[in-house]
């Protein structure tokens, strides 16, 4: 099954992650520096990139003097990793479905990694098979996803502000739908990997200290730019805009600054993030 409906969310959501590529990399570099430590990609190596997003992981990996293929199912995200990786096969694709060594021909993938991107599958079953069928005997995967939304305050640190304005308010979602914290009940990865062929399955928590104060910043408008440009930011503006007019919307917009600024730490917007890293290996 074709992931549509992820595929049109992201066609409206690339936006803001290619314009804060930079400050995603930031204040994620602790889960991109775990991936790697974990896949370890060298010279010799092929490296499948899963939701690739703007090219993190491609950029770093063939640095590392490893062949790089990534795959994203949003146009936008893709051409900017081309541009960030240029030596780089970027596919703009759904990896459940893809015949990925066709479409990027060569061997079989050495590592396939993924940061935040393997957690929209419709069949996550289907989508981590297909991923094997193009991986190496022996090949290791390494991916970091979301744990709970009740231990992560990065999905209302701020955002609530908004979220609590927006009429109607969303559907709880389904736990096991495609979506951030698809995967935040730990047997969940664990049974698809298995289902999907994969071995040596080990699901370990991953927790560090999101910090926006880059740079000497308190990191209050850097946040806030994440939260307008993030699902929540745009619905509400989209909603607000029309509700309240212009200053109606820029008021909303000063109480979640306001938000940020009464929740400082040390000075700093920062918060604790807790992260599944997941590994596995395709039996020979």
């Amino acid at each position: 099954m074709a992931n549509e409906s992820m595929r049109e969310n992201w066609a409206t959501g690339a936006a803001g992650w290619v314009a804060n590529q930079a400050l995603f990399d930031a204040v994620y570099a602790p889960v991109t520096a775990a991936i790697l430590a974990e896949a370890a990609p060298a010279a010799g190596q092929r490296v499948l990139d899963v939701g690739c997003g703007t090219g993190t992981l491609l950029e770093q990996s063939a640095a590392a003097g490893a062949e790089v293929v990534g795959v994203d199912i949003a146009e936008e995200m893709a051409a900017a990793a081309r541009r960030r990786a240029p030596e780089a096969t970027v596919l703009v694709a759904d990896a459940q479905t893809a015949d990925l060594l066709a479409e990027a021909p060569g061997a079989p993938f050495d590592r396939v990694v993924s940061r935040f991107g393997v957690m929209f599958f419709e069949d996550p079953a289907a989508a981590f098979a297909n991923l094997r069928r193009a991986a190496a005997p022996g090949a290791r995967l390494v991916f970091a996803c979301w744990r709970s939304e009740a231990e992560n305050p990065v999905f209302s640190h701020g955002t609530s502000v908004l979220a609590d304005r927006l009429d109607p308010k969303p559907e709880p979602a389904d736990p096991d739908a495609p979506g951030p914290t698809a995967f935040a009940d730990p047997e969940r990865p664990a049974s698809v990997l298995a289902a999907a062929g994969w071995g040596a399955v080990s699901v370990d928590a991953f927790d560090f200290m999101c910090d926006y104060g880059i740079g000497g910043s308190d990191g209050v408008e850097e946040r806030l730019t994440m939260i307008l440009d993030g699902r929540t930011g745009r619905l509400a503006r989209e909603q607000l805009v029309q509700r309240l007019g212009p200053e109606g919307w820029e008021s909303a917009v000063d109480e979640v600054r306001a938000e940020l600024i009464r929740r400082l730490v040390d000075g700093a917007v920062r918060f604790p993030v807790a992260l599944w890293l997941v590994t596995a290996t395709n039996p020979a």
